[in-house]
């Protein structure tokens, strides 16, 4: 088995906490037991303080995400963002629906990210696509799923920031698609379901995934994961903070933090 990454907390969890009170959410971040943090997006601080609050706090930076048109118009800059946070992951994490109506939309976005994946590759940076369920909804003529055509447009520069919970919603098998992406997935999103019809967001190990299967595809001789980011797009009963703990305990306890 290859080693085990550290745990990250992706900063979406946590948005409103952030915006109230930033260096004071890192702080209860790393207070919770997390390695890292994962930057949704700009923070709207100036990456230079933001990497010296993450150094107060012993937090690394997992990464950050950087819109289309950022990677179209503006690639430099976020590249810089990224060398500025310590930090050598950059993620497009999002694709506005008139930009995936077809197979053919899903081809042309993988062409864009593989330009933007090469002359970020030729600064040490790596950049990676991060998935929803939408994704799975589109399918060619050859029954290939949008994700699986994008990223073959896209080619080996650009890594796939997988995410287990919309995988599933997908109706794919999480576990499944590590080892079909096992060379280019560096960065996994942590995210279990809740049964029943609804199949909504739920603390890691509170929910139906399989992370036995999850930990041993990801954890696989010739895998390229290095960080494991724990995200709750929205919580249910308890404050953000409260699951992103329950969380992190799961994952102590089970021997991944």
């Amino acid at each position: 088995m290859a080693a085990k990454p550290p745990v990250a907390l992706q900063m979406y969890t946590v948005r409103d906490d952030a915006s109230r009170d930033f260096p004071g959410t890192l702080a209860r971040i790393a207070r919770i037991g997390y390695a890292a943090v994962e930057l949704g997006g700009y923070p709207g601080r100036d990456p230079a303080e933001v990497r010296r609050l993450l150094d107060e706090n012993g937090l690394a930076a997992a990464g950050a995400h950087s819109g289309i048109d950022v990677l179209e118009n503006a690639l430099p800059e976020a590249i810089a963002y990224v060398h500025a946070l310590g930090t050598s992951f950059l993620t497009c994490p999002y694709l506005p629906e008139e930009r995936r109506r077809t197979i053919d939309d899903y081809r042309a976005v993988g062409r864009v990210l593989r330009a933007a994946g090469e002359r970020a590759a030729d600064e040490g940076v790596t950049l990676s696509y991060h998935h929803h369920a939408f994704e799975f909804e589109t399918r060619g003529e050859d029954g290939q799923y949008g994700l699986d055509a994008l990223l073959d447009a896209a080619g080996p520069s650009v890594g796939l920031e997988l995410d287990t919970f919309w995988v599933a919603k997908g109706g794919e098998d999480p576990a499944a698609y590590l080892r079909r992406y096992a060379g280019r997935v560096h960065l996994v999103h942590l995210k279990d379901m809740t049964a029943g019809v609804e199949r909504t967001f739920a603390e890691v190990g509170e929910g139906t995934l399989d992370w036995p299967a999850i930990f041993a595809a990801a954890e696989a001789p010739g895998g390229a994961v290095r960080y494991y980011i724990v995200e709750q797009d929205h919580c249910y009963g308890r404050t953000p903070l409260e699951s992103a703990a329950v969380s992190f305990d799961h994952l102590r306890a089970w021997g991944r933090a």
